[in-house]
């Protein structure tokens, strides 16, 4: 069985760190039978953010964007780049899928010429599954959607039309695959229809050995620094735990505030802004802590919190979100909290790192957890088994 999955997040030269998680899957299916080619969206404009910057954070993005090759390979995994120009994602991601289309469809017209596949996977709903679609249809390719979250609650997703298009991907999509059952009733109400859907919940490993912790007592936070993810909520809970240290582990728009509470809370000394790292270095930095906090609003899944599981690491979610709901469910290891109260992460964090013996016991159940459920082998057998299902249909 042949596979094109076509994705927006998935690592290149330039970007390595960018959906890691979309390359474990390629490869974890791969390994579970699949042959697999990559179909890596690009749009090679400056980001906002870059052209908020200054001029020399846009020359490094663009010398990037300029020294990325169009095909590449990693792990074994062929990758060939598809450009393409769209509005500013802020105000005109809903219609990427529109802009995209053209360049995506020739894409796979090539490939399909080159290396003649059976199934096209999709991640996201909005815009890359609705952008494949009408070539999927026309060639009677099953077409498989992955189903993240983001391309449900997303708030630049939320039009009526962009939502109509997402909902007519999904409901004429031949499998769904969805990162957990709340990602699934999401999209079930929007499809009109479940009976095509599944969840397949991405995989974690951890280092091999595991590194030695931190003499300090350390809470680690792994994502993307933006509102939702509320790196805000450990910040506010750090003076209420003076003997503890936070390493913030990835980049974006929220640093410099976060840098300016720090300071103006008095526990600048003891917090370490390590930016973003390579996966391997972030995975590691996170495994050498005691405990990972990640309270953010609308987590569908949550990569960062099985990543912490795996490391024997575990970590603090909100109660009322799909992803930490769901992981607590497969076992120990999950510490669920009210949303955006940092007095009540700083207690249950404090429970933890002031009984060792229980947080020796919790950090146990939650590799016992991730090695029982979320495997990249599992993942990749789930994978397999949906794109056979597709074809079946």
């Amino acid at each position: 069985m042949r596979v094109a999955v076509v994705a927006e997040y998935y690592p290149r030269r330039r970007d390595p760190v960018l959906g890691v998680w979309a390359h474990r899957q390629a490869v974890a299916a791969r390994d579970a039978g699949a042959e697999v080619r990559v179909l890596a969206l690009e749009r090679p404009l400056p980001s906002a953010a870059a052209l908020r910057a200054g001029p020399g954070r846009l020359a490094a993005e663009l010398r990037a964007f300029a020294s990325q090759p169009s095909r590449e390979e990693r792990d074994g995994i062929g990758i060939d780049l598809v450009r393409f120009v769209a509005p500013a994602r802020e105000s005109g991601y809903g219609g990427w899928h529109r802009w995209g289309r053209g360049p995506l469809s020739r894409a796979l017209e090539r490939l399909v010429a080159e290396w003649p596949f059976d199934v096209v996977h999709a991640h996201y709903a909005v815009p890359w599954a609705t952008a494949a679609r009408p070539w999927a249809a026309a060639h009677a390719k099953p077409l498989v959607v992955s189903v993240h979250g983001g391309d449900l609650l997303a708030p630049i997703l939320q039009a009526p039309t962009t939502r109509a298009e997402a909902g007519t991907t999904l409901r004429g999509a031949a499998a769904v695959m969805c990162n957990s059952r709340s990602t699934l009733a999401r999209a079930a109400s929007l499809a009109g229809r479940d009976d095509h859907m599944r969840v397949v919940h991405l995989g974690a490993e951890a280092p091999d050995p595991l590194p030695a912790k931190r003499t300090e007592l350390t809470i680690a936070t792994l994502g993307h620094v933006i509102p939702r993810k509320r790196h805000i909520d450990v910040l506010r809970a750090l003076p209420d735990l003076p003997e503890v240290r936070w390493v913030v582990i990835g980049d974006g728009p929220e640093l410099p505030a976060l840098r300016s509470l720090a300071a103006e809370l008095g526990v600048a000394d003891r917090v370490e802004f390590l930016g973003e790292l390579e996966h391997e270095r972030a995975v590691a930095e996170l495994a050498r802590c005691r405990l990972m906090a990640l309270p953010s609003e609308d987590e569908a899944f949550g990569v960062a919190y099985a990543e912490a599981l795996a490391c024997g690491v575990p970590a603090v979610g909100c109660a009322g979100e799909g992803g930490p709901e769901e992981l607590a469910a497969l076992g120990e290891g999950m510490v669920l909290v009210p949303k955006r109260d940092p007095a009540a992460l700083a207690a249950a964090a404090r429970t933890l790192l002031d009984d060792p013996d229980r947080l020796a016991a919790l950090s146990a159940g939650a590799r016992r957890t991730a090695e029982a459920h979320l495997s990249w082998p599992q993942c990749g057998a789930a994978t397999v088994a949906v794109y056979e299902e597709a074809l079946g249909r």
